[in-house]
This record gives structure tokens, sequence and C-alpha cells, in this order.
């Protein structure tokens, strides 16, 4: 952790220039959003089905009322006994975020392959109150690229990310959005996976302004260190 140590003129000389650079991400940030907002729709046309608590909902009701729709692809397989403890640290940033959400016409949803007990258990373990359903059945995990076949694990043809790759999971995460139109017809308009949804993480954000960061260079693989919050 040792570093220079100069003068508070010297160091906001250091800090003026890092702002600068910060600005201009900031302004590139900006203008990638602007792209993500102008990619074009691609229609569902698929019906899916998932279960809630109140009963079997289609893609189209998890808007709930409203235009847009925020999809978090939560790993827990089946035949999991608990969700993936990743996915947990993400989640820990969920909570609280949903009224705001909301009154900006958005809808957040958790979808997970776990029938809707285990998901209800888990989420009770966790104290976590965001919506979280079910799509066990369903081939709605297949379609957006975050569940896979046993024979696409064996092959290590697994497509994610955008990319055939090995993998030796059964789920992975990721987000997808999608809108409604005023006729109820529903589009996919963007998902991304991988460190692509770092940007959620508000744990990672406040991690990368610190002097050791997010400090994972010497691990097997970079959220090792990640328990889930009752395991710490």
């Amino acid at each position: 952790m040792q570093s220079r140590v100069v003068s508070h003129e010297n160091w906001l000389k250091s800090r003026l220039e890092l702002l600068a650079a910060e600005k201009e991400f900031t302004r590139q940030r900006d203008a990638l959003t602007r792209r993500r907002m102008a990619m074009p729709w691609e229609r569902v046309e698929k019906s899916y089905q998932f279960e809630g608590p109140n009963g079997v909902l289609s893609l189209a009701d998890l808007f709930d009322g409203r235009s847009q729709l925020i999809v978090y692809h939560f790993m827990f397989g089946p035949d999991w006994e608990e969700g993936c403890k990743s996915c947990s640290f993400w989640a820990d940033n969920f909570n609280g975020i949903l009224i705001h959400l909301n009154h900006r016409d958005v809808t957040f949803i958790a979808v997970s392959r776990a029938p809707l007990a285990k998901i209800n258990a888990y989420k009770m373990r966790m104290s976590w109150s965001f919506p979280w359903v079910s799509s066990h059945g369903s081939d709605f995990n297949f379609d957006y690229h975050v569940s896979f076949t046993p024979e696409q694990i064996a092959e290590g043809k697994a497509y994610y990310n955008y990319g055939v790759r090995p993998n030796d999971v059964s789920d992975e995460q990721g987000i997808s959005v999608f809108c409604k139109n005023e006729s109820g017809d529903v589009f996919h308009t963007y998902s991304c996976y991988g460190r692509g949804i770092d940007m959620v993480n508000g744990a990672y954000q406040f991690l990368d302004l610190v002097l050791k960061g997010r400090n994972e260079d010497s691990f097997k693989f970079s959220m090792e260190w990640v328990r889930r919050h009752d395991q710490y």
C-alpha cells in the first residue's frame, strides 16, 4: 500500500490530472449510454411462464403496469440448495432501489430456474425484499443464454456473453432489459453478462475508490473471496 508522500500542492496537481481523465471517462460512459439507448429492439415472439407468489405470470405480467423491465438472471439452478454466492453479492445491492426505479417507469425483478419454494426460502434467509420469480420448466433462461444443457457443458460449447466457450455450470448471471408498447407487445432491448454487470454492484464501485481496490489478483478467480453475507 505504500506510495509517495507529497505536499498538498503536489497531491492536488496529481488529483486534477486524474480528474481530467475521470471527466473524459464520464463523457465516454455517457456516449455509451446513448448508444445503448439507441439499440434496435427485437420482438419477443415466444410465450414464457413464470411462477410468482400469486401464481403464474407471463413476461408481459412481470412489467407490473410499467413500460420498462429489468431482469436480473440470478444463478440458482433447479437442483441447487442455495443461490450463487456471487449473485448474492450483487443482490445485496438491490433492496431499497425499487421505489426509485418504479418512479422512472421501470420494474426490476430477479429470475431463476429454481422452484419458487427454494427461491422463497433463500430470499427469506438473506432478508431480501425485491421481487423474484421462478422460470422453472420454461425456456426463458436458455433463450437469454444464462442456462445451459448438460450436452452443451459436456461439449464445451455453451453460448455465453456473445461467444461460445467452455462452461462447467448449468446457470450463469446476467441482466436483460425489455420494453412494452401501448399495444402490449414486448421487445428485448439489451442484455449484458460477465463484467458487463459490474456497473450495478455498488460494493465494487466503492472498492474501486480505495488504495487496495478489489485486491483480487492473488485468487484463483476474481470473486473467490466473496461469501454470502451470513457466511463471513
